[in-house]
């Protein structure tokens, strides 16, 4: 799992002082973004280069304890399973300090070209992404 922290800020909350519960997504996206640059995967050069996009084809959150505004996270994130067209992601979302669990999450990710359509995964990201079981 790579983890990635992150301090979760005033506009992130609501009236209550608890995070919005949309905003869990956002930091999914922040773990999903650094655990591919930490395989060695650039998202820009992919869409530059090979035409490539990641859509996400389905999402889910599991909410188990409140995240408050000042709060440090860490955003655990794995790849479940990977193939040439799809790609899942698992999430956990705690307290740094404490480890609490906040929120655990999925989503799974359909690569398009450029005209929106289905794409196949080119080998050279296939390999640094790992195959993973199939999906």
């Amino acid at each position: 799992m790579h983890e990635t922290k992150c301090r979760v800020r005033y506009a992130e909350t609501d009236q209550m002082g608890v995070v919005y519960y949309a905003n869990y997504y956002v930091w999914m996206e922040i773990g999903r973004v650094e655990l591919v640059r930490a395989l060695g995967v650039d998202y820009q050069e992919m869409e530059r280069m090979e035409g490539l996009l990641l859509s996400v084809v389905e999402s889910q959150c599991r909410y188990v304890a409140p995240a408050r505004y000042d709060q440090e996270i860490v955003i655990a994130t794995e790849i479940a399973s990977s193939n040439a067209r799809l790609v899942e992601f698992r999430y956990e979302i705690s307290d740094a300090g404490t480890r609490q669990l906040l929120a655990r999450g999925a989503t799974k990710h359909m690569w398009l070209n450029r005209e929106f359509k289905p794409a196949k995964l080119p080998e050279k990201y296939l390999r640094m992404i790992g195959r993973g079981s199939e999906i």
